[in-house]
């Protein structure tokens, strides 16, 4: 089985270090970059399984780096930062990240959430080829994108895994707990808000509108 490899963007080397060290030690490649221009131009060359992004960097916002990076490759991301209160979180959700660590971390936490975030990702980018037309959007489960249109629809990871769970359920009534422990996983430990934002993204990128049904006091379905 190959190594997985993950990009460590981190202005303070001293935990950048620590990261490298502590995974590394599980068995996984680490590479360090210490400035966001150098970590998206690192990204392209070492094509990472899932990069750890500093909040604070001193040239380019970690939130912006996350947009960069989610625009351009289908990679996980989790955001490290000491900003700690719910909008910071939901702002760096909204960003593209699928996690959020807050400093000072325990890094056997960082190394768990990073190994359930990678089996949630390997596990539905293993699933056979398939490919659907939905609503004028044409779904490619071994290539992970969706198209509408025949563009391609730039969703970040855990957009398109929401959008594959309501297209593959349709008319099923999901409350935001079950959505977030279906796709962000059961120790997922952030505020369900984070659906809401998701739902909102993907009825604009996707042209779904009013398709994916708010449920009111409950949660959300698709409708076709």
């Amino acid at each position: 089985m190959d190594q997985k490899r993950i990009l460590v963007i981190e202005d303070e080397k001293p935990i950048a270090e620590i990261l490298k060290y502590g995974f590394e030690k599980e068995g996984f490649q680490v590479a360090c970059a210490y400035t966001g221009g150098s970590g998206l131009e690192k990204a392209e060359e070492y094509k990472p399984d899932m990069v750890l992004l500093d909040w604070m960097l001193p040239d380019i916002a970690g939130v912006d780096v996350c947009r960069m990076l989610t625009e351009q490759h289908n990679i996980p991301i989790i955001m490290l930062t000491a900003r700690g209160n719910v909008e910071d979180k939901l702002y760096g959700l909204e960003s593209g990240a699928d996690d959020y660590i807050t400093k000072p971390f325990d890094l056997r936490e960082v190394v768990a959430r990073v190994r359930t975030i990678l089996r949630r990702f390997d596990r539905v980018r293993g699933i056979r080829e398939e490919q659907s037309a939905v609503e004028g959007l044409t779904v490619s489960e071994q290539e992970r994108m969706v198209y509408r249109n025949g563009e391609p629809v730039e969703l970040t990871p855990k957009e398109y895994d929401l959008l594959l769970y309501f297209l593959k359920h349709p008319r099923q009534v999901f409350t935001r707990v079950i959505l977030l422990e279906q796709i962000w996983g059961y120790d997922y430990m952030g505020d369900t808000r984070t659906v809401d934002i998701h739902i909102q993204r993907l009825r604009r990128k996707t042209g779904l509108g009013e398709k994916l049904v708010t449920v009111f006091g409950v949660g959300y379905k698709y409708v076709p």
